[in-house]
């Protein structure tokens, strides 16, 4: 476990956490943004036309509406990036971070624009007389570069189980857990038996189901959000205060959150923005493919919705409850993961300047070559459960837990507790005490500080159930649709089984590991694309002009 961990940090590294990925993901989108003349703003109004059906007639070529090919592509990026994500990214950059999820949907809109336009002009008939569509066709057929196209098709069924399959399934199955304590396994069972009905009808019977679940899922999520966010309405001005002023300082250490600086702020509100939105990754022309229209532009109008419905709106809500609510910053009985829990030499407070300044340095993306903090090696002992932590001080969730304590097979620990580079020896030995929270734990909790109560954290499990369920769907016919195009629909079959075996497995794989995968698979699709859309510019230049001069000559 320890070599894969180090494994998907060092691809995490070079790919998705590298200084240089949110620097081209905004870069491309802000070159379009101005070539294109900012059409996220021009076009706004017109989208929504197009997506009301305005310009299409019912004999256009395609399988589903401009709606259900939105609500398709919708399922697939309303997911648990919403929820968790949006907290995941707060836990590590604090409100700063949220400043960056909106930049990097403001200029996705434009570059969702972009890719389904260009994609859709070179999608085509399959041999069941159904259209597929996505950006292996413009590398193969536009820019002539099969093998470009090869690798985003390969990088697409990975990224179906590190996207859509894998962190769905988990933060299902441990919200489901948390709230209402089913065992994960009993509703990954479930769960994985519905997806694999769902899926096995293809195209049409998904966008069916999310036609009918995104609107759904949306209004349930709203409500036990604006319920937080009422509540705690005195904090709303400087929760936006606190998003703007910090987004180019980074966010000071404040309760048990230990700080963020800028860049940390930016390149994880960037990647998890990414992750939320899916603009530049190249996964929406997929669903948007099947779309009924003879203009490749309109479909690529509907994708400016995308990014806004998606994160200004849906992710701005969980970010207002995290932070109005200040739970971000507070620190709560949890159960330890190891993946997230670390022992270091020396004993370190949260009132002392000088040790936050030294942990955040440990913490950071890139820790200082003479660093002061160092992984304990030794052994502590354990009385009665209690960890008798002297001269050492355990980290959890980026955060110095408190009151810790140990359990072996659900029973108070009592003996020697040996320790390597930081990490408990002895996997079965459990430490539980007070942290910081991430992801979903983190938004559920937030949920609860509503005159709902308790009562708020079932509407983000019932939520998260919705959301998570219904991207899984729409990217087992992402990967599909990828598997066809490398191997043939001969192979879409067994493809669909080892997604839903996956989509099982998943509910017991450590929810912070599942969220490195998913860093990782994200930039493999992402990266190609954006140099292909940026390779066709002038293509996509030419498209917008000639469609915008045919609609306003009909008007």
């Amino acid at each position: 476990m320890q070599l894969i961990e180090d494994l998907l940090n060092f691809l995490d590294g070079i790919l998705g956490s590298a200084f240089y990925f949110p620097l081209l993901l905004l870069g491309v989108g802000i070159f379009f943004t101005i070539y294109l003349g900012f059409p996220q703003v021009r076009y706004f109004t017109h989208a929504w036309s197009v997506l009301r059906g305005n310009y299409s007639e019912r004999d256009d070529p395609g399988d589903t509406t401009h709606f259900q090919a939105l609500s398709t592509a919708l399922s697939g990026t309303v997911g648990t990036g919403n929820i968790g994500g949006v907290a995941f990214a707060i836990f590590l950059g604090g409100p700063a971070a949220l400043f960056w999820m909106w930049a990097t949907a403001f200029v996705g809109m434009t570059t969702k624009f972009v890719e389904v336009s260009i994609s859709h002009k070179y999608r085509k008939e399959d041999s069941n007389g159904q259209m597929v569509g996505g950006p292996m066709h413009y590398m193969e057929h536009g820019l002539k570069l099969k093998w470009l196209a090869v690798f985003f098709a390969v990088a697409t069924v990975i990224s179906s189980f590190g996207s859509g399959n894998l962190p769905q399934a988990n933060n299902m199955a441990s919200g489901l857990f948390t709230s209402f304590a089913i065992p994960t396994w009993l509703s990954g069972a479930v769960l994985a038996a519905l997806l694999g009905l769902v899926i096995v009808g293809g195209i049409r019977r998904i966008a069916m189901v999310a036609a009918t679940l995104v609107p759904l899922m949306g209004i349930f999520y709203a409500i036990g959000a604006l319920a937080v966010v009422l509540t705690h309405y005195d904090n709303v001005l400087p929760s936006f205060a606190a998003v703007l002023g910090d987004a180019f300082t980074g966010s000071a250490a404040t309760g048990g959150f230990l700080g963020a600086t800028f860049a940390y702020a930016f390149n994880r509100g960037v990647n998890r923005g990414l992750f939320s939105n899916e603009a530049g990754q190249g996964s929406a022309p997929i669903a948007h493919a099947s779309a009924k229209t003879k203009e490749p532009v309109s479909e690529g109008m509907v994708a400016i919705l995308e990014p806004f419905i998606d994160t200004l709106i849906i992710c701005t809500l969980t970010g207002l409850v995290i932070l109005s609510s200040g739970v971000w910053q507070q620190k709560f009985d949890t159960q330890f993961a190891r993946f997230d829990t670390e022992i270091v030499t020396g004993e370190y407070r949260e009132d002392d300047p000088q040790h936050v300044a030294q942990l955040f340095a440990h913490l950071d993306l890139v820790p200082p070559e003479n660093d002061p903090v160092q992984r304990f090696t030794g052994e502590l002992r354990v009385v009665g459960g209690e960890v008798q932590a002297t001269a050492v001080t355990i980290l959890h969730n980026r955060s110095i837990a408190e009151a810790v304590s140990a359990t072996l097979d659900g029973a108070p620990y009592d003996g020697i507790m040996a320790i390597s580079d930081g990490v408990v020896d002895d996997e079965r030995i459990v430490l539980h005490g007070r942290s910081l929270l991430h992801s979903v734990p983190l938004t559920a909790q937030a949920f609860k500080e509503s005159f709902f109560g308790v009562f708020g954290e079932y509407a983000v499990t019932v939520g998260l159930v919705l959301f998570a369920f219904s991207t899984a769907i729409a990217w087992s016919y992402y990967g599909d649709r990828a598997v066809t195009y490398l191997v043939g629909a001969r192979w879409v079959t067994a493809y669909r089984m080892v997604y839903v075996l996956g989509f099982f497995l998943a509910t017991v794989v450590d929810t912070s590991l599942v969220w490195l995968i998913s860093a990782v698979t994200v930039a493999l699709m992402t990266l190609p694309n954006l140099i292909g859309i940026f390779l066709m510019r002038k293509e996509v230049k030419d498209m917008t002009t000639s469609y915008w001069q045919k609609v306003s000559s009909e008007s």
